[in-house]
């Protein structure tokens, strides 16, 4: 089992306790990415193409907890950038686990081992170590060589000293089924982690390889091809089974934005931690004032192949609580893998992508000048 059986109870109580309180949206997971920074400029990212005065800004220990108490989701998931070049790490994750909250710390592992002193092993905490297959396939993905061989030893190294450890998988057109399968059971049968979480890429309009972003017909197929090969049923997986049912192309599912809520140095994200499209200054605000119907497969040109777990995992949670029995019955025999996929979402009403990133980092450069004019203008304690 990739999920702890008692974070399933306590993350299921509390999607229970917002049906029955009629909560029509309300947040999973919080998105918490304290800084843009990394160490890494992977071909298929596009989160961090900021100028330095950007990716130099940071949340305080006191932002980020501010956030885990206004959102109030039961997960934390820190991804980045790389969190662990926040000098203030151990600090937040702390206090993020103070709060009873399971944290999912993001992280290429080049920093881990070095920093694990900074940590305490906790049923709460997980590090999350992203890992896009085998040695080739994962040095060619980061776009830099031997990557691979250092997060290996850094999930060896926390898994010794008593640390949860999984896997994050992004997959793209191109990677070879038998080849993601062999990786499953390197990481399942050597490594051991705890769990592996899958997903396909997202078309960040901003990364520099766009050519390999899997189409949804395209990664439906890729999965089905995958879960064929899992033949002993050992591969933990640390999402639900109808989201890997939805992966395969079995579920008509439409994503939920808001479930993975994303806070971040330039406020509340809109609409996702995926797309960037306007910021709100409070969570209440953004549940509040974020048009969510403009968004998703089917209402936005930039929502058109996306299949990834941030807006799809909530979704397949709430169909969960739901129908419980449809969902046992999928955990039992595993994803379908042949017979008709479920009818795809039409694109002929979406509208067209509004390309902002621009106007987002003009408006985050003049704030930063306002307030470095501001602390100039400031007078010293000596004043």
């Amino acid at each position: 089992m990739g999920v702890p059986l008692y974070q399933i109870v306590r993350v299921g109580a509390y999607v229970i306790k917002q049906r029955l309180k009629g909560v029509e949206r309300y947040p999973l997971v919080l998105m918490l990415e304290p800084l843009f920074r990394c160490n890494l400029a992977c071909a298929g990212c596009g989160k961090i193409d900021y100028p330095d005065a950007i990716l130099n800004k940071r949340l305080s220990v006191a932002d980020c907890l501010e956030a885990v108490d206004e959102c109030g989701a039961p997960v934390v998931s820190i991804p980045g950038g790389e969190p662990l070049l926040h000098r203030e790490i151990g600090e937040i994750v702390a206090g993020i686990i103070a709060r009873k909250k399971f944290v999912y710390l993001c992280t290429n592992a080049l920093l881990l081992e070095k920093k694990l002193d900074l940590f305490t092993p906790s049923p709460f905490l997980t590090f999350s170590v992203h890992l896009d297959g085998l040695e080739e396939e994962h040095d060619r993905a980061v776009s830099q060589e031997g990557v691979f061989n250092r997060a290996v030893s850094s999930i060896k190294s926390a898994k010794n000293k008593g640390f949860r450890v999984n896997v994050n998988a992004t997959l793209y057109d191109g990677m070879k089924p038998e080849r993601i399968a062999a990786f499953l059971d390197y990481v399942s049968d050597e490594l051991r982690v705890n769990g592996v979480t899958i997903s396909p890429g997202y078309a960040y309009e901003r990364a520099p390889d766009q050519q390999h972003f899997l189409s949804r017909q395209k990664t439906k197929a890729l999965f089905r091809d995958i879960f064929s090969r899992d033949k002993g049923k050992k591969w933990r997986f640390s999402e639900s089974a109808l989201f890997l049912d939805f992966l395969a192309g079995n579920q008509e599912y439409h994503c939920t934005p808001w479930g993975n809520p994303t806070r971040n140095v330039f406020g509340w994200q809109r609409p996702c931690y995926l797309l960037g499209e306007g910021y709100a200054t409070t969570f209440a605000e953004l549940m509040a004032t974020t048009e969510w119907d403009k968004y998703g497969t089917g209402n936005y040109e930039k929502c058109a192949n996306c299949m990834v777990h941030c807006g799809y995992e909530p979704t397949a949670t709430d169909d969960a609580v739901r129908h419980p029995l449809k969902a046992l019955r999928v955990k039992l025999r595993g994803p379908r893998l042949d017979g008709p996929m479920a009818p795809e979402i039409p694109l002929d009403k979406q509208r067209r992508a509004d390309f902002v990133f621009s106007r987002h980092v003009e408006d985050a450069m003049a704030e930063i000048e306002r307030e470095r004019v501001a602390a100039q203008g400031r007078p010293t304690a000596a004043e």
